[in-house]
């Protein structure tokens, strides 16, 4: 994952921005006395990205990775949307507590850029439906150059997205942030549409780590710099995702990356480690024996 890619991180300052009064007044509205459910996985489960993670012998990388996590970041229905063949293969090969979050296509975000996609969604949604019980939530991640001058397609887009299928969208584009009317007219938009705000904690691009949430969900996509401050910066989200859960918080997406995808398993070990500590969650833990970096 190239973009925030940095050749100096030890020169960042990854400090997490305080948390917006907006999040805290929208999460004790929607306060519930059901547990938090959480999900926290990789992007990915091929062995050519997770070096070492898999036991020699491996034959199934999803079975293996679905025993060790409970969800995965799919990102690979970016590249191709799946068939419902494809995504009831996937679906049988995980347990019964396992998530699926699979990745809008380019093919929408970024050939199309949200015009005239009907279609292309009504297939994705039709066959990712089939995940069932363990589809989580999908995310649409536009371009870095799609820029509030097209809000509009945006809008049109995400209200005649299907209604009652769980979505995330996640701008990158500087100019979203830049302007506090433009930042306010978004958050309203997926307010209104019941739309999940993503945030992305990367090096260089300290803007869209907003804090903004606009669900009483939390879809957090982690990218490490493959830099020791990886993991202080892990235990810095968990005491922030502490005092999201007291104010309400209802769901926890926390997927973890790496500019170069080698440490992700361990990475997202001590995350789990040091969450299942603090808020008291009972998450297995994947197992480190096998990882050799």
């Amino acid at each position: 994952m190239k973009f925030g890619q940095v050749s100096n991180p030890e020169e960042i300052d990854f400090s997490l921005p305080p948390t917006p009064s907006e999040t805290f007044q929208l999460l004790e509205a929607h306060k519930q006395k059901e547990p938090l459910k959480i999900a926290v996985g990789c992007a990915k489960w091929n062995k050519a990205d997770l070096k070492g993670f898999y036991p020699r012998g491996t034959k199934d990388e999803l079975v293996y990775y679905s025993q060790q996590f409970n969800s995965i970041e799919l990102n690979a229905t970016f590249y191709n949307s799946p068939s419902k063949e494809q995504v009831k293969t996937w679906k049988d090969k995980t347990p019964e507590d396992f998530k699926f979050f699979p990745k809008i296509p380019q093919s929408v975000s970024h050939y199309s850029r949200l015009l005239n996609t009907d279609e292309k969604i009504k297939d994705f949604v039709d066959a990712t439906v089939l995940f069932e019980e363990k589809l989580g939530m999908a995310f649409l991640q536009l371009h870095d150059n799609y820029k509030p001058k097209d809000f509009d397609r945006l809008e049109n887009f995400l209200h005649r997205f299907p209604k009652g299928y769980p979505l995330a969208v996640e701008v990158r584009n500087q100019e979203w942030f830049s302007d506090k009317n433009i930042r306010e007219k978004l958050y309203k938009l997926f307010e209104d549409t019941h739309t999940t705000n993503v945030l992305v904690d990367t090096a260089g691009r300290r803007d869209i780590v907003h804090m903004r949430l606009t669900t009483p969900t939390a879809f957090i996509r982690y990218v490490g710099a493959n830099h020791p401050s990886d993991y202080d910066r892990l235990v810095e989200w968990v005491k922030v995702i502490k005092k999201w859960k007291e104010a309400g918080l209802q769901q926890l997406y926390f997927f973890i990356h790496q500019n170069i995808e080698l440490e992700s398993p361990l990475l997202a070990a001590h995350f789990i480690e040091h969450l299942n500590n603090e808020i008291g969650s009972n998450l297995r833990i994947p197992n480190k024996e096998n990882t050799l970096f």
